[in-house]
């Protein structure tokens, strides 16, 4: 392939780059299924709390991008990089297996779970990392330099095919979870699973081509040799700081006395890039909060879209569609019309426009979580408690509440069975507290007192009780639907024990007599047969739609002819605000991920020295693994609100673009005909001619 560029060329380029790619559509799919679900994995699954879901799912993706630089040390000094991305690929899968095991109820034990989960998740970040540099410099080896627009075509393409396995997972990876049950929960083993499998028979259509691909040696330890001479230069230049040694144009020229020039020629090239890369792992940092962040605050919405219901980890397949769509919008409209007007539009500067937008999408994200949190349920505050009456007694109630003086704090009439439409506020004049109820009932005033205590949620419950009444607090959980799943309790007025089955492994109990159950979440969805049990019968309960967000209070009453009926309260409402809200936010970040990701791939391979592409291509990811480790630090340690810490990240990636954009103004880019000047050293030791910089500056 190394010949003209005649038809059977391009031909068998084309037959390469279709193999290439429908590989790298997998990997990619494989890494975006554990991804797409992990934060719920963790939060459902492992029963993790948010904060440490977050910052699990992101220090998993910050070594998913830390092990690049050990996938191209392998590749570029060792095996090369098409054997690098078959053994490392092998890794991958067997990752996939121990994580989907880490899944199996069967496997009792929670520690097991977290310990099959760690090492299932540390092979995937070696397999994923191992090859993510070896598969784009792999790809672009492909081309020789006078391909230069085919390659940078090429890039597209490859990052086009890349977001089309993403968008396969995050659609089709939430239906494995949540619409398939294995052992009674969602099946998560399924989720992880398949894509291993799918990973290994892409792995063998991949190697199936061998032939066709162009595979240039490995050039030796050019990693050793680049550090080697990079710290040769430095103690040089320390050792000879005083004046009587003549200065030199530029601080690597101090290890001329040792390595060629060449090389530092070549190191030269690689530290002016590397230090363009400075600023870049803010960007990361907003951009993969999408799978963490955005996805907990989709849990917090309403998916139902009228035609289609949006799971909260659905929702991130925006991502991978809008990508799919934005690509050739951006290459065959948008760039083409900037260029007619006259507008230089470098690649520095589309990677600045890029920073912009995603700075602009986490504002809207912060205006969304704002508006959440404005229709969200008001918590007590210090000295403040929550209080619902649930009145089932066969008639009206009048309920006074009297403090510690006898005064009057609340005073309501409730019919028996009715739906109270909001917690009454009570003041406390200390942390905790009696409150005095009266209760009249028909000619009958029953006085009870029950301790109360700061900062929570009560419900007191009238029953009957021969011809009188009584009551009794039940402390309400102070989160009852978690993450915008569903809640719902039961409260159970038959004498007999009732078992209720929810579809999951165990069933819930409810005791006789008023006995009131624990809480349980469950997905949203129709329940319209629910199967109970007693020890004298079985029966069902129809309890409905059950909605995004909601907290309902089930009484399991025999009042008719008809055998035992739930009634329903609803007493913590549906989330209202609906998830295509979060569509402009995406819509800005992809935008912004399509200018700087697609065109900082390129840049990074059209910059590199021959010998270093895949340590740049592993550079470039490693500015993701930082980005990673930012969120990492601000969800342990910052203590922010939600929509605070969207607006930290906001201006804060407002800053760093100002900076990469006095960075960019200066920098010095390389000539295709230079990269191509080295490409033809055979090896580092032969000297070369000093590489011809262009002095035009790329201005902003």
């Amino acid at each position: 392939m190394n010949g003209a560029a005649g038809p059977s060329h391009i031909d068998s380029r084309e037959r390469v780059l279709k193999l290439g790619g429908s590989f790298e559509k997998q990997p990619r799919c494989a890494f975006h299924t554990v991804r797409s679900v992990l934060t719920l994995y963790f939060l459902y699954y492992l029963n993790w709390s948010e904060d440490t879901s977050t910052s699990v799912y992101h220090a998993f993706s910050s070594l998913c991008y830390f092990t690049p630089i050990l996938g191209a040390a392998i590749a570029d000094s060792w095996l090369g990089k098409f054997k690098t991305i078959i053994y490392l690929s092998l890794v991958y899968v067997l990752g996939h297996v121990i994580k989907s095991m880490s899944a199996l109820p069967i496997l009792a034990g929670q520690n097991l779970h977290i310990v099959l989960s760690m090492v299932g998740l540390s092979l995937i970040a070696l397999g994923t990392g191992g090859i993510k540099p070896c598969v784009a410099a792999f790809g672009g080896d492909q081309f020789e330099e006078k391909h230069a627009e085919e390659r940078t075509r090429y890039f597209s393409v490859f990052y086009l095919s890349i977001n089309a396995g993403s968008l396969i997972s995050t659609f089709v990876t939430p239906m494995l979870r949540g619409d398939v049950q294995c052992f009674g929960k969602d099946c998560y083993a399924l989720a992880f699973g398949v894509p291993g499998l799918l990973m290994l028979i892409a792995l063998v259509v991949f190697a199936m081509g061998s032939k066709l691909y162009r595979k240039p040696p490995p050039e030796g330890n050019i990693l050793n040799q680049v550090v080697k001479c990079i710290w040769f230069a430095i103690s040089s230049r320390f050792k000879n700081r005083s004046g009587d040694n003549p200065k030199r144009e530029h601080w690597l020229d101090w290890a001329a006395e040792k390595y060629p020039k060449q090389l530092i020629m070549d190191v030269k090239a690689l530290t002016r890039v590397l230090f363009l890369y400075i600023p870049l792992p803010m960007f990361w940092a907003l951009f993969d909060q999408q799978g963490s962040r955005w996805t907990l605050q989709a849990t917090r919405m309403n998916g139902n879209l009228g035609f289609f219901v949006l799971q909260p980890d659905q929702i991130q397949v925006l991502s991978p569609f809008l990508i799919v769509i934005f690509i050739p919008l951006f290459d065959l409209v948008i760039y083409r019309l900037v260029s007619k007007c006259g507008i230089n539009f470098t690649s520095l500067r589309k990677m600045t426009v890029g920073m912009i937008l995603a700075c602009l999408g986490f504002a809207v994200a912060a205006a969304v979580e704002i508006k959440i949190n404005e229709m969200a349920t008001c918590q007590p505050n210090s000295q403040e408690i929550f209080l619902q009456v649930l009145n089932l007694a066969d008639d009206e109630v009048k309920v006074t509440v009297l403090g510690d003086e006898n005064n009057t704090l609340l005073a309501e009439s409730i019919k028996s069975f009715q739906n109270m439409p909001h917690y009454s506020k009570l003041h406390l004049k200390t942390k905790s507290q009696n409150f005095h109820f009266q209760l009249k009932y028909h000619n009958v005033s029953v006085y009870t007192e029950h301790p109360v205590e700061e900062k929570m949620w009560y419900t007191l419950i009238i029953r009957e009780d021969g011809k009188s009444i009584s009551s009794m607090m039940v402390k309400d959980e102070e989160n009852k639907t978690t993450n915008g799943m569903t809640a719902m309790r039961f409260v159970n007025t038959l004498h007999e024990e009732v078992s209720v089955s929810l579809g999951t492994d165990a069933s819930l109990i409810v005791a006789e007599d008023y006995g009131v159950s624990a809480y349980r979440t469950v997905q949203r969805g129709e329940y319209p047969v629910v199967h109970c049990r007693t020890k004298t019968e079985d029966f069902s309960l129809n309890l409905g739609l059950l909605d995004f967000g909601t907290a309902y209070l089930f009484v399991i009453t025999n009042r008719t002819n008809q055998g035992p009926q739930a009634w329903k309260m609803e007493y913590i409402p549906a989330n209202k605000m609906s998830i295509a809200w979060q569509l402009p936010q995406y819509a800005l970040v992809t935008a912004g991920e399509v200018m700087f990701s697609v065109t900082g791939l390129e840049f990074s391979y059209s910059q590199a020295p021959s010998s270093m592409k895949s340590i740049v291509q592993a550079a470039w990811l490693l500015t993701i693994a930082f980005g990673n480790i930012i969120v990492l630090i601000v969800a342990q340690f910052s203590g922010l609100a939600q929509w605070a810490e969207f607006i930290f990240f906001s201006c804060l990636m407002l800053v760093v673009c100002l900076i990469f954009s006095i960075m960019g103004y200066y920098h010095v880019p390389l000539k295709p005909e230079d990269v191509q000047g080295s490409a033809d050293k055979q090896t580092p030791q032969i000297q070369g001619n000093m590489i011809n910089l262009e002095t035009k500056k790329t201005r902003l």
